[in-house]
């Protein structure tokens, strides 16, 4: 698997920097709080899916006080539309008991602690970390971990392997927005089925062998030597 070199990765984050100076995440939220929500919430949904039932949510509750008064049957109510939401439910209202009870109502600013909380896995944790209490954690998503491995900046076989390797090659600078920059380039231009390389840009320095062109992907090409170039990129 192609490996980008560390002056490539400059350049890597330099493109999507400029391209984008201001990267945010696109969950709404009003506070660390209800951001821990949303991000529990959006396991598996889209984020325009939890922001839809949230927007009326978060009106009349936006502390774990206020959401245990409300209750798990009327917040599913609120967030019936997003997938799995029966067990969210129970975990948003479980969470929000355990941050009262052992927190003061206060939401942890470290990654092992937050993730004792129901429905919180290191991504939720490292999200929130990242967006509330701006640590320089990268969560890996789907859609990051394409990019790690397709682009050549962070290959590796599971999203934690892939999170390591970004930690340890993004060069500091680069790290308190990488994981917005990442996941809204795999969102919306390095796409899983077609990437849209005609319009990205770090197309130049992306390590992906099949980049499309206008129109679709170029074909193989044919013969011994290219089959054989082909694999040893793969």
């Amino acid at each position: 698997m192609a490996k980008l070199k560390p002056e490539q990765i400059e350049k890597f984050y330099a493109a999507l920097a400029k391209a984008n100076p201001d990267p945010r995440g696109e969950l709404d939220y009003i506070n660390p709080y209800t951001l821990l929500v949303a991000v529990v919430l959006s396991a598996q949904a889209t984020d325009v899916s939890v922001n839809k039932a949230t927007e009326p949510l978060f009106k009349i509750v936006d502390t774990p006080d206020k959401m245990l008064k409300l209750g798990e049957g009327k917040l599913k109510d609120y967030i019936k539309t997003i997938g799995l939401y029966n067990m969210k439910a129970k975990n948003v209202m479980s969470l929000s008991r355990i941050l009262i009870e052992q927190f003061g109502g206060v939401i942890p600013q470290d990654r092992e602690t937050l993730q004792t909380l129901p429905g919180v896995g290191r991504k939720t944790a490292n999200v929130v970390l990242n967006i509330a209490f701006g640590q320089s954690t990268i969560a890996v998503d789907t859609h990051i971990f394409r990019v790690g491995n397709r682009t050549g900046l962070a290959p590796g076989k599971d999203v934690v392997a892939v999170e390591q390797q970004l930690e340890k090659r993004t060069p500091e600078k680069y790290k308190r927005n990488a994981h917005h920059w990442l996941i809204l380039h795999g969102r919306y231009v390095c796409k899983a089925r077609k990437p849209e390389c005609p319009r990205c840009v770090v197309a130049e320095i992306c390590a992906f062998p099949a980049k499309t062109v206008l129109g679709g992907v170029p074909p193989k090409k044919t013969g011994t030597k290219s089959r054989t170039s082909d694999r040893k990129s793969a």
